[in-house]
């Protein structure tokens, strides 16, 4: 974003600092005494439940394009993991998320990738943007459910709570790993569908905005990165439209399907 643009704006400095401290803290990883295969082991598996699960399946198809419905007690499920991903309360992003698709490259979009790559990465995060200010109106269907305002409201208390969990399993290296690792490997790999897949790939399908399909970025988030495919149908559940395009989201999609979990299945009807 410009110099001029964003000295119109108000830092946030709450994330500047929550953002400040979980980067640190990761950083810790790098001391000998914090390092085992098990802790390793433990980032990675969280990195699925709670970035893939939980912000891909969860927040992101299930709950703000509403592509499939599971049981409610499936859907709240889900939620929970991505709530343990600390990228705000699951109220905030399905609104900032649903905002950002009705404006994508657009003046509105929180994320614009117009200002840039740092700015739609993570640098609007920084600032009190306008875009806060409408999510109550692009939230009604669940700003009302008590379930989804807990989570908005005690996402960081859950996070402690799971890494007093992790210490009592392994220590000081599961807590470093399983939570400041994770967190940061989790924030960016998130932050890269916002900026990466606006820059890097190819295009599919005119969209109305910039995005794109990127191979490593769908890599990373279990699907997300055929951005282009998904801001064209924005109603899919599958966002790997051709064969090579691997979306392993949209397998445990169809692994719930096939256990009568999931249900109003939303796909790109064959032409």
């Amino acid at each position: 974003m410009t110099v001029a643009t964003t000295t119109k704006l108000r830092l946030d400095w709450t994330v500047i600092l929550f953002m400040a401290l979980i980067h640190m803290g990761a950083l810790f990883a790098l001391l000998p005494s914090n390092f085992s295969w098990a802790a390793v082991g433990v980032a990675i598996l969280l990195h699925w439940v709670t970035g893939g699960l939980g912000i891909t399946l969860g927040w992101h198809r299930l709950v703000t394009h509403r592509s499939f419905q599971t049981p409610k007690w499936l859907e709240y499920f889900f939620v929970f993991c991505g709530t343990l991903t600390c990228q705000g309360g699951p109220i905030d992003w399905i609104g900032l998320h649903r905002i950002h698709h009705l404006h994508s490259d657009e003046q509105g979009d929180p994320h614009d990738s117009n200002q840039g790559f740092w700015w739609s990465h993570m640098g609007w995060m920084l600032y009190d943007i306008k875009a806060k200010e409408d999510i109550s109106r692009f939230t009604k269907d669940i700003a009302d459910d008590p379930v989804y305002q807990f989570f908005d409201k005690y996402f960081i208390p859950l996070q402690v709570a799971l890494a007093g969990v992790l210490y009592l399993l392994g220590g000081w290296p599961f807590v470093v790993w399983g939570v400041f690792v994770r967190l940061v490997a989790v924030f960016h790999c998130t932050w890269f569908v916002n900026s990466a897949t606006h820059k890097f790939g190819y295009r599919t399908y005119e969209s109305g905005d910039r995005s794109t399909n990127c191979w490593w970025v769908a890599l990373v988030t279990y699907g997300e990165g055929w951005h282009n495919n998904h801001h064209a149908y924005q109603y899919s559940a599958r966002h790997g439209m051709q064969w090579w395009e691997i979306d392993q989201t949209w397998m445990t999609i169809q692994l719930l399907q096939m256990l009568g979990l999931a249900q109003n299945v939303k796909l790109v009807a064959k032409e």
